[in-house]
Order: structure tokens, then C-alpha cells, then sequence
């Protein structure tokens, strides 16, 4: 079997990013071939079969060039015209199947998701896809607005996650600062407006009254990294604030796992890979309530300082035992593959199964 996925590639390392790469490497162990083609600003050289295209015309001499069974998508975000493009000339590529994943949490409640229809653009161009994957129940109910065949749409969680090895340390400067702070609160994403950074550190001087060796650890790169900065440079606690960067899948899980929680306060969000990662590695999750959290998630108001703080508190004023890890961490790429193995059974674009849909 041949893939090629297109979407984010890391670095850096985002939920989005960890999925694509965690199904590359699934498809590899399992002895098939997985190119990728990088679609954000973030370029390096090509290699190791993954493609960083400068231009969308080079990106189409790629698509067309690069042998596939099956092209697998990765949209984040909103439905651009670029991207609806993109996707409509996948589906013209003949030979291939087409899979979107649509890890936007957040669009159906949106402005344009609340107008899907059949008759749209986008509902013409979902409808040519072999297979939808939706990262929740209310993704799989917007590709049904658009007129997607039910058995077209898989439910997919977009995590994967592997119980880190505790004997395996934490790099020096991260090891340092979980040395010297307890409860340290973890906080995993992109530095941008959305994510609601400012209120996290704005709430740990009033954290640190009641908890006085709390530390945050904010992992991630983005547009607000100097700005950021600044805020942290201002605060009374800023020693006790870490500004990390961008941090490697393999070490995100094992800060999580030493972590006293992982906050995710956000004004804008979907189905959060961290949150899952968490839950998953009995790490507790404190986060904004967007009305899709999944269970075991302590929620608290969009833009709650003093709700984050008094959660945060309350976490740490009674003991607790994480509960064990259900399952291998592993199932959900394992049903990508198993989708990928039926698709491949099904008649190939230009049958009767495609004149109908």
C-alpha cells in the first residue's frame, strides 16, 4: 500500500502534526510506503519522503508525479478556497482513493458551518471523497449536513499515545525546572490568540499564594513566542514560568506524564489531541469549556482567571491516584489503517460506485 498524506508535517509539533506523523509510522512498521507533503509556511529541504512544494503549481506536479493509493488529508482550521481546491483536485486524480481528515472541532458551530448543505461548494466537493473522517460526533453530523454517504464517515479520534518510560529523563532544562517547581501545570499548543496564553500567566501569582512551588510549563511556537516573552518577563513568578518552544511529541508525553496538569484555556477549539493525551496518561486536564470536552476533564469558563486559579487549587488540596492507561494507546491509527485496507477493496474512481455518489 502507498499513501501520501497532506497537511502539517512537524515541527513544530501540534495535535494535527503528531497524527499525521503517528500514521506515517504505523503504515511504515507495517512495511507500506507513506510520503507526506508539508501545506503550512513551515519549509526545510525535502527528505525522507516528505515534500515541502514552494508554490500550488508545484504542489500539483507533486500530487501527480508521487505514486498513491491513497491520498489522506489534514485540514485544521477553517474551509479556505485554497483548501477546497486542493481537495476538488485530489479527487480528479485518477487510480487513487481520497481521505480527508477534518480535525476542526470548532467549525460547526462557526458562522460557515452553521449554512452546511448539500448545494454548497463544499458539499459537492465532500461528496467525491471516499472517506470522511470526523474527529467527533459533531464533525460526523456536519459531513451528513453536506450530503456525505453515512458509510462514507468514520468517527476517528486523532490521538495516538505510548506510555513513556519514566527511567528515560526529561532534556536538562525541562528536568530542571520539574526539579524545582511542584505542582507543575503543562499547557501544550500553538502560541496563538486562540489559545488564551495571557490567562495562564496572569493567574499564577495568585496559583503560587496557595501552591508556593507551582510552575508552568508553556510547550509550543508561534506568532505571540515575543510577546509572551514580554508578559513573562513582567510577572512577579516569571522564574517560575517556562517558556520552552517547540517540544517534541516523544517529550511532550513525558512531561505529561510527570506533570501535575495539563491546562488547555482557550477562546476557539475543537477536539484537543493534548487533552486526549492526558486523559489517556491519567494526567488531570483543566480547560475552557467549549461543549465538547470529553469525560474526566475539569471545565472552567472562557477567560476564567479566578475559576483557573480555584481549579488549579482544588486539584492539589487532596490527594490522588491516576487511574491505569485503557488499551495500548494505539487503537484509533489502527482503525485509519484498517480504513485505508478497505478502501482499497472498493471499486477505483471511475466505477458505477462513483458515477452514483
Amino acid at each position: 500500500m502507498k499513501v501520501v498524506q497532506l497537511g502539517p508535517y512537524p515541527p513544530p509539533h501540534g495535535g494535527v502534526q503528531s497524527n499525521l506523523a503517528a500514521i506515517r509510522e504505523a503504515l511504515r512498521r507495517g512495511g507500506h510506503e507513506c510520503d507526506v507533503i508539508n501545506l503550512t509556511r513551515h519549509r526545510k529541504p525535502d527528505a525522507d519522503g516528505v515534500y515541502y512544494p514552494g508554490s500550488a503549481s508545484e504542489l500539483a506536479r507533486l500530487l501527480r508525479r508521487l505514486p498513491a493509493d491513497i491520498l489522506h488529508l489534514h485540514f485544521g482550521g477553517d474551509l479556505t478556497a485554497r483548501l477546497l481546491g486542493l481537495l476538488f483536485y485530489c479527487t480528479m486524480l485518477p487510480g487513487r482513493k481520497t481521505v480527508l481528515t477534518f480535525h476542526s472541532g470548532g467549525y460547526p458551530s462557526s458562522p460557515a458551518g452553521r449554512t452546511a448543505a448539500p448545494g454548497t461548494l463544499r458539499g459537492v466537493i465532500f461528496r467525491r471523497l471516499d472517506a470522511a473522517i470526523a474527529v467527533n460526533a459533531e464533525l460526523a453530523e456536519l459531513f451528513a449536513k453536506f450530503g456525505v454517504r453515512r458509510d462514507r464517515i468514520h468517527t476517528i479520534l486523532p490521538f495516538t499515545a505510548k506510555m513513556p518510560d519514566r527511567a528515560v529523563p526529561l532534556p536538562e532544562r525541562l528536568g530542571a525546572f520539574f526539579a524545582a517547581h511542584h505542582p507543575v501545570l503543562l499547557t501544550v499548543g500553538l502560541l496563538e490568540p486562540e489559545y488564551d496564553l495571557p490567562l495562564q500567566i496572569g493567574a499564577m501569582a495568585a496559583i503560587r499564594e496557595r501552591l508556593p512551588r507551582a510552575g508552568l510549563v508553556i510547550a509550543g511556537a508561534g506568532s505571540l513566542e515575543d510577546d509572551l516573552r514580554r508578559r513573562i518577563a513582567a510577572c512577579s513568578c516569571a522564574e517560575d514560568i517556562l517558556l520552552y518552544g517547540d517540544m517534541p511529541h516523544e517529550v511532550t508525553l513525558r512531561a505529561m506524564l510527570d506533570a501535575g496538569a495539563l491546562l488547555r484555556t482557550t477562546l476557539y477549539d475543537g477536539d484537543s489531541v493534548s487533552v486526549r493525551e492526558a486523559l489517556y496518561l491519567g494526567t488531570p486536564v483543566i480547560a475552557s469549556d467549549n461543549g465538547m470536552r470529553p469525560a474526566g476533564v475539569k471545565l472552567i469558563p472562557m477567560s476564567g482567571e479566578a475559576a483557573l486559579r480555584d481549579a488549579v487549587c482544588e486539584l492539589f488540596s487532596t490527594p490522588r491516584t491516576p487511574p491505569a492507561p485503557a488499551g495500548d494507546g494505539q487503537e484509533n491509527v489502527r482503525l485509519v489503517l484498517e480504513l485505508y485496507q478497505d478502501l482499497l477493496k472498493r471499486p477505483t474512481r471511475g466505477g458505477s460506485e462513483y458515477r452514483r455518489a
